[in-house]
């Protein structure tokens, strides 16, 4: 099965916050991404989660920690990650470690997320694939009678 996902990049766009529901308003899925190395872009989180939540209520969201290939400087921790998971009330569908620099964790990061949307909407792909090669089962015609016949 072949998947296509779309992705919008709404960071930094605060200045511009009154359109950026707009982005939200038909996504199945959100991703939250942090650079590891700076820890104020953790803490900034929930107030994106918050506009997720608000704008985008039955997306799927996923936590991307970037920037994994540095290993020398100071990194947000597994415990913080774990801690802001577990505030969030299970909201959170994966968390990831990847590097855009050198792509590792980048493809199972994607094939992951597209896995679980295509399982949480088999159902409705299915219903889509029984309207577009199925058949439709109508009610039959009430049978005139005629009153003259006595068979």
């Amino acid at each position: 099965m072949l998947v296509k996902l779309q992705l919008w990049d709404t960071g930094g766009m605060e200045r511009v916050a009154s359109i950026t529901s707009s982005y939200y308003k038909f996504a199945e899925a959100a991703i939250l991404v942090f650079a590891l190395d700076n820890p104020a872009s953790f803490h900034i989180l929930s107030q994106h989660l918050l506009d997720i939540v608000t704008y985008a209520e039955n997306a799927k969201i996923f936590l991307c920690g970037n920037k994994y290939d540095l290993v020398d400087v100071p990194h947000v921790t597994d415990p913080e990650i774990e801690a802001f998971c577990e505030q969030c009330h299970s909201l959170m569908s994966g968390t990831y470690k990847t590097s855009c620099k050198t792509g590792e964790g980048l493809e199972e990061m994607f094939k992951d997320i597209a896995y679980q949307l295509i399982n949480s909407n088999r159902s409705k792909l299915e219903l889509q694939s029984l309207e577009q090669h199925g058949f439709k089962i109508t009610q039959r015609e009430e049978e005139t009678i005629d009153e003259t016949c006595l068979c």
